[in-house]
């Protein structure tokens, strides 16, 4: 598989990103014709002669060694998941003979659903790494409403934060939320580029998301472990909620995310709410509209 023309857009993205300030480096007098660094500097902050950072940058990171991968990384001031991905990168365009990743998994185990339908309190679901959802708790259910009313399956985060019109009103934070997918996604991409139907649902969003397109263009990635999450729920208003995303090591490209409120908070209360409503409702029947009165600040 040939990846050179992600390579390319990869590091010279990268590239740009640094200015000679921050890559300390003396600035000369006269203007410059690029935005951050000339590929003399990275070559020169690297290690490495400008010829063969040339090259790189066109693509060829086919053979580099890893001590090579470092240099650039200080370089280009990457953070852990840009380094990841270049790491991944190189081994894509390594030897077409090399073992491909173990496909994965395209279902939670039993034990895996068992300890969701367990854990009655917090909001969890297992998602894979094109962020499909193949299993949530019912307060999960419920929390994500109105990405579950969505009646295609499996559900995925990203078709519904850019082709469902009612994502802008569920994430206070949509921006937030819209960079980190793709981001996650273009993370993916670089990890596992034979994956077909992150292939497929690459392009279908592109062709459908002006706001996909642009933000694909930017060659981002991200890691997406901890944090926290913005809900305005159609039922208990504002919900600000912490999420953890944990890796099943047992099961290859599925992720248990699960979220919380701090013990006491308002939100924590909305939670408790929100599960008396969906014992007593089915979370197909939130209304469409944000409720009124139960903002919670």
């Amino acid at each position: 598989m040939d990846n050179r023309d992600e390579v390319k857009a990869f590091l010279s993205s990268r590239r740009a990103k640094i200015t000679p300030e921050q890559a300390g480096l003396q600035q000369h007098s006269g203007k410059r014709r690029v935005p951050g660094l000339r590929r003399s500097e990275v070559a020169d902050l690297a290690g490495v002669s400008v010829e063969y950072y040339a090259q790189l940058e066109r693509g060829n990171l086919s053979g580099v060694s890893d001590s090579v991968l470092d240099a650039l990384a200080r370089a280009l001031q990457l953070d852990e998941a840009e380094r990841a991905h270049l790491a991944a990168l190189a081994r894509a365009a390594g030897p077409a003979t090399r073992p491909r990743r173990k496909p994965p998994a395209r279902q939670v185990r039993p034990s895996v659903a068992r300890l969701l339908e367990l854990m009655t309190e917090v909001p969890a679901f297992v998602n894979n790494a094109r962020l499909d959802v193949l299993a949530a708790n019912p307060l999960a259910q419920a929390l994500y409403a109105p990405f579950f009313a969505d009646p295609a399956r499996p559900a995925n985060h990203a078709r519904f934060a850019f082709l469902n019109p009612r994502a802008r009103d569920f994430w206070l934070d949509w921006e937030r939320i819209a960079d980190d997918t793709v981001a996650v996604l273009r993370t993916e991409a670089g990890r596992d580029p034979y994956d077909r139907a992150l292939t497929d649902l690459i392009g279908e969003l592109s062709t459908r998301s002006e706001e996909f397109r642009v933000r694909w263009a930017a060659h981002d990635v991200r890691l997406h472990r901890t944090g926290l999450k913005h809900f305005h729920h159609p039922v208990v208003g504002d919900l600000h909620l912490s999420f953890e995303s944990m890796e099943l090591s047992a099961d290859p490209g599925l992720t248990l995310t699960a979220l919380s409120a701090e013990a006491g908070s308002p939100h924590d209360d909305a939670l408790r709410v929100l599960a008396s409503w969906a014992a007593t409702h089915d979370p197909a029947d939130a209304p469409a509209e944000p409720g009124r009165g139960h903002r919670h600040c």
